[in-house]
Formats: structure tokens, sequence, C-alpha cells
């Protein structure tokens, strides 16, 4: 299932760079895979990044097993593009999240990918696991609604507008 952000639909400003993949007219897309399992999160992140001005595309899939066939382009997943960058969720069903972080880094042709850890776990087991799958970040989901926006914001900013990214 995927779902677009209100920038992928409007002409914005996106970095001339390795961020910004695909085209439509004028305007350049930042493609995010979200992979969360809570309705509300899926949510509150599109609404975070709707009305920003880093234009994304933005896909959900809503456990680990879908974002591994997301990535490789398996079964629903034929035609999905490959993201710039990843949101994962730990606490997902039928696959762990750091099982995808595991996947996804040990593939030689999905590791350059940023996978930012996008969790509500706090624990230290959790963020050290996490890193030592080399997890591009590691981020504790706020509880507020407001702090939510500011830090799916805020990574959206730093991946898209001012780490420099590798092209495909």
């Amino acid at each position: 299932m995927a779902l677009t952000c209100g920038d992928a639909r409007r002409a914005g400003e996106g970095r001339e760079g390795g961020a910004v993949v695909r085209q439509d007219g004028d305007r350049k897309f930042v493609q995010v895979l979200l992979v969360e399992d809570d309705p509300g999160d899926v949510l509150m992140t599109r609404e975070a990044l709707d009305d920003h001005h880093v234009p994304n595309e933005l896909h959900v899939v809503r456990d680990g097993v879908a974002a591994l066939d997301f990535l490789h382009k398996r079964a629903d997943h034929e035609g999905a593009p490959t993201p710039d960058l990843v949101l994962l969720d730990l606490n997902l069903p039928r696959m762990p999240g750091l099982d995808v972080l595991k996947a996804v880094k040990g593939d030689p042709a999905l590791a350059r990918i940023p996978v930012i850890v996008l969790t509500t776990s706090d624990a230290e087991d959790d963020i050290v696991a996490s890193y030592a799958l080399h997890a591009n970040a590691y981020v504790t989901k706020p509880v507020d609604f407001d702090q939510f926006v500011d830090v799916v914001r805020k990574i959206d900013d730093f991946f898209v507008s001012v780490v420099r990214l590798p092209r495909r």
C-alpha cells in the first residue's frame, strides 16, 4: 500500500544530489518507506510530511515481511521504487524490526539505504542492537503529537536536505 504525501503532489524545493531521485515535470520526490503497524503513527507521520518543504512520496508497509517484499520488489510490491530513506519501527508483526534491519544492511543491494529506527522503545538493548546492525539513527517516538511531527520533519530535513546520499 503506497500513501503519497501532499508535497509529492505539489512542486517543491528538492535538493539537487543523492536523495532526490524521481522527477515529474518540475517536481522532485524523495521516496520514503515507512515500516509501521500502528495506524495512528502512520497518520502522524503522513501529517508530519504533508505541507513540509521537502517533497516526499510516502510508501507504507505494516510488517517486517512486507518491508522486505517492498525492498526486494516481490509479491504485491513488484513495481515499488527503491526508497531513499526507510523509517523502521522495531515492534512489528510477522518479522521484528531488528530482523528487517539485519536483512537490509546485510544485502549489498540495499545496504546503502539509510534506515532510521523510529520506535517507542527506549531500551538500551534495542539501541545497542540497532547500531550494531548499522542503523543510521535511532529515534524514540515522542508521545506528544506536535513533538512527533517535529521529530519526523527533522529526520526528513536532515536526510534529504543536509546529508549527501549516493545516487542509485
